[in-house]
């Protein structure tokens, strides 16, 4: 991550790449990728550390100006995770990458929570005007469920730094039950939609992708044999975003 914008009182680290002037006669969709929840505290640090070479190959080869960028709390970006946080700081994002880069509308990409968060964002933002999701959570009740338990594991990972943090515990859960990736994938129809997930996840289901899939009603559904949770590492799912990439962005 190169540069950096603000989202609300909070710095985050980002990297955008703006294509060629000659590719694809200069017309130039955003796209944006968000990382997942940090497994650990190498993860949390290093969120989407490998994400500026995807988004550098996505520019050269599809012509979108691309941008991937740490959620508060991850990287270089400073904060504390909320799950409401992590939605402004995606609107920021899609705020930025239009101002800077004089796009029209934007293309979300979201891994695990990222595609959640992609799906919820996108869903009443009608600047956004596609969406992928690689390994998505259908709903955020198992976080819901155990609150504090979830906490204690932001805060053990690094997601959450500051001490004292979160100021009211009712306020920062709730946002938990309020955003339903399931019920945003329904508003985002009819709007191009994919959801790719390995049938070997071991932290997702596959019925996530599923009720997400079947909510929106014409989503395109990717199950791949033998493949786990993190779907950017399966050149198999690579290849086939990159190729819905290309149609979405010039249909």
């Amino acid at each position: 991550m190169d540069d950096s914008f603000r989202s609300g009182v909070h710095t985050l680290a980002c990297h955008i790449k703006e294509p060629t002037a000659d590719s694809h006669d200069g017309k130039r969709t955003g796209m944006i990728l968000c990382h997942g929840f940090p497994i650990g505290p190498i993860d949390a640090r290093r969120s989407a550390g490998t994400y500026p070479q995807l988004i550098d190959r996505i520019a050269y080869e599809t012509g979108y100006a691309a941008m991937a960028f740490n959620f508060r709390g991850c990287g270089k970006s400073t904060g504390d995770f909320s799950l409401q946080g992590w939605i402004d700081d995606l609107r920021a994002a899609i705020d930025h990458l239009l101002r800077v880069a004089a796009v029209s509308n934007v293309v979300l990409v979201g891994t695990n929570t990222g595609g959640s968060i992609a799906i919820c964002v996108g869903a009443d933002d009608p600047r956004v005007s596609a969406a992928a999701l690689l390994s998505p959570r259908a709903d955020f009740d198992d976080w819901a469920d155990h609150p504090r338990r979830f906490l204690d594991h932001a805060r053990e990972i690094g997601a959450v730094r500051t001490p004292g943090f979160p100021g009211s515990m009712d306020d920062w859960s709730r946002a938990f039950r309020r955003f339903r990736p399931t019920a945003a994938a329904r508003r985002f129809a009819p709007r191009p939609l994919i959801v790719l997930h390995g049938d070997d996840d071991e932290s997702i289901p596959t019925t996530d992708a599923r009720q997400l899939a079947q909510a929106h009603g014409t989503a395109e559904l990717g199950l791949l044999t033998g493949a786990g949770h993190r779907l950017r590492h399966d050149p198999r799912a690579i290849a086939i975003l990159m190729g819905w990439l290309d149609r979405v962005r010039t249909s």
